[in-house]
């Protein structure tokens, strides 16, 4: 019986806010699939820890603090995995945050600049530090995590649809220019996925209900089925795909 490799085996890539969620399950199914792993999350000891419990395997995780809404911070990132690997083909832009679950006209300007550097700018630095090096080599696969609410606005989530409207067209305008240097740019737009920053929904009973009655499949979603789609987009399994927006929402968005 012949054994199949990892598929991405020999590869390194960058996993932002995978301490937990979705970002955690990619890196798990990046390692499980031979990549050495890079993953970064606000504080040290929490990466330590998600390091440990996935342990080695065909791939490894290597835990690195950076904060995506500084710049300096992302320098190190990239600089500390492009000296400890020698290049980076595979690059995650997963880490966001929501601070404004609330009307449009109680949203104020710092919530609106904290939502566009950690959803947004984020995306465009790492991208702008990790594409040139992908494109000398010929590969590389950016995958950005936005959201269905970038497709259909949010109530009361203006900021969270805004900043993922504009990452979906980020990936689009990369894909069509970095394309024909090798480097596929693809984003995935999750439903109700069940993780930590999507609770405000999920816990309250009366909600989750809501969410599960607008959609033909009746779970609500698991990070690991996010996961897969991204090892699809990362890997040359995916390699006809470029500038696409896979929606992951369990049917939510059908008519």
């Amino acid at each position: 019986m012949t054994i199949s490799s990892p598929i991405l085996k020999d590869k390194v890539a960058v996993v932002t806010g995978a301490s937990r969620g979705i970002g955690r399950a990619i890196a798990e199914a990046f390692a499980r699939e031979g990549a050495a792993v890079v993953i970064c999350g606000r504080r040290q000891e929490t990466l330590d820890q998600v390091a440990a419990e996935i342990g080695a395997g065909p791939g490894t995780v290597h835990p690195v603090a950076c904060h995506v809404g500084r710049a300096d911070q992302i320098q190190h990132l990239v600089e500390s995995t492009n000296r400890q690997f020698g290049k980076i083909d595979i690059l995650v832009n997963n880490a966001a945050t929501n601070i404004a679950q609330e009307p449009v006209l109680q949203i104020d300007e710092g919530k609106f600049d904290k939502m566009v550097e950690v959803n947004l700018k984020s995306a465009f630095r790492l991208i702008q530090a990790i594409a040139p090096g992908m494109c000398e080599r010929g590969w590389g696969s950016i995958v950005n995590i936005a959201s269905i609410s970038g497709v259909r606005p949010q109530y009361h989530g203006m900021l969270y649809s805004m900043t993922k409207a504009a990452l979906i067209m980020m990936t689009q305008s990369y894909a069509l220019e970095l394309g024909p240097r090798g480097v596929r740019v693809n984003a995935i737009a999750p439903g109700m996925i069940q993780t930590v920053l999507s609770e405000y929904y999920w816990k309250d009973d009366a909600k989750r209900a809501k969410v599960l009655e607008d959609q033909p499949i009746k779970h609500l979603g698991q990070p690991d089925e996010i996961a897969e789609m991204a090892l699809l987009l990362a890997s040359e399994r995916g390699s006809y795909i470029t500038g696409q927006t896979m929606i992951v929402d369990g049917g939510r968005l059908l008519p």
